[in-house]
């Protein structure tokens, strides 16, 4: 029977908003204090020089006698209105000095909602630098960059995508009509066939991969868990990528015992099916591909390893976002999408995936817990 579960990484997700949260809300508090010190500050200037101008009044002799004339009260209320007067005019000409990074926040804002992601705030003014305004710089610049990496990963994804679905739809329709036009031997006929089958099942797996990703994305709960044989599925992702690696004839060396885990099985089916590909596919032809299984304490480790090109360290980080790949010449399939998945599939089930290179050897290691308590 299955089950519904929260991930188990939520509370570490959790923990990293609410340190987020506290650290803005300091910023924030900071930024009020300062505000509220120079609206202080302004009006204890509007003070000093209410008293002040009195003073010179007096010792001018113009409200010579004012003490005997006016009452305590009066003095009050007429150093009250001039110091509410000259704190308003103060405070209108001078604010604009703590308000103008506020005022470039809100430029650089409606710059960054019409798209030009491009934009970043500078170190600008006497307030510029201090922590409250720094933060807000921060992560205003933090948030461009991330918008403008996004939108550059879509546009590559819009044109890759685009090339990886022209491609066999073109094909598709270039035996359909050779099929039209008749006149074909038996052998020409099922070879083109053949063709317009295995472009229509490309076209499919890409269209199934986004739809997957879209919604993996959207989920939050891990649900439908259940107990099965890991190296069961393992094997059977394998028997399933049997016409890619037969094709290439990749040496498949599968070691390892029997073991169980819960979760997803449809979801974690996915993750085996994208490495052992991947794996298939960088391989050079007549290559080696590795896979191991392993058990830890309270978890167990698949590792897919391949010999070929090396994935460069400074784009180590990258391969694990939705759209990016490695060969920028595109002269291998894919479309960036299947890591991706498999990143997002593991995050759900609480688990890890690392990935190493080295002596030509590329291996993906997913760390899975046994359980899903």
């Amino acid at each position: 029977m299955s089950k519904k579960k929260k991930l188990p990484h939520i509370p570490e997700l959790s923990a990293r908003v609410l340190n987020h949260v506290k650290a803005d809300r300091k910023r924030l508090t900071t930024l009020t204090l300062l505000l509220a010190l120079f609206v202080f500050c302004i009006l204890l200037a509007a003070i000093g020089l209410t008293v002040l101008g009195v003073f010179i009044l007096q010792w001018a002799g113009v409200i010579s006698g004012l003490d005997e004339e006016m009452d305590m009260a009066a003095i009050v209320i007429f150093m009250s209105v001039i110091s509410l007067i000259l704190g308003w005019v103060l405070l209108f000409f001078s604010i604009r000095i703590p308000l103008k990074p506020i005022h470039t926040l809100v430029s650089h804002m409606n710059r960054l909602a019409m798209g030009d992601f491009e934009t970043r705030m500078e170190n600008k003014g006497m307030l510029a630098n201090h922590p409250a305004f720094k933060g807000i710089r921060d992560s205003f610049n933090k948030l461009a960059e991330e918008l403008e990496h996004t939108e550059m990963l879509r546009g590559d994804f819009i044109n890759n995508f685009s090339h990886e679905f022209k491609t066999p739809i073109v094909s598709i329709a270039g035996f359909a009509k050779l099929l039209k036009r008749g006149n074909l031997t038996e052998d020409q006929r099922i070879a083109y066939l053949t063709s317009i089958e295995e472009e229509s099942m490309r076209l499919s797996y890409m269209a199934t991969n986004v739809l997957n990703l879209t919604k993996i994305e959207n989920q939050t709960i891990l649900s439908e868990v259940t107990e099965f044989n890991l190296s069961e599925q393992v094997r059977s992702a394998v028997l399933l990528l049997e016409s890619k690696w037969g094709e290439k004839n990749i040496d498949l060396q599968l070691d390892f015992d029997e073991y169980t885990v819960e979760g997803n099985e449809e979801l974690l089916k996915q993750v085996w099916i994208n490495l052992v590909d991947n794996a298939v596919k960088f391989s050079p032809r007549c290559g080696t591909v590795i896979l191991d299984i392993t058990e830890g304490a309270g978890t167990v480790t698949v590792t897919i390893g391949n010999a070929g090109p090396e994935i460069p360290p400074e784009k180590m980080d990258k391969i694990f976002n939705k759209f990016y790949q490695t060969d920028e010449s595109h002269a291998t399939e894919g479309n960036g999408i299947g890591l991706a998945i498999v990143k997002r599939v593991i995050d759900l089930h609480g688990g890890t995936i690392s990935v190493n290179c080295k002596d030509g050897l590329t291996t993906f290691a997913v760390t899975l817990p046994r359980g899903q308590n």
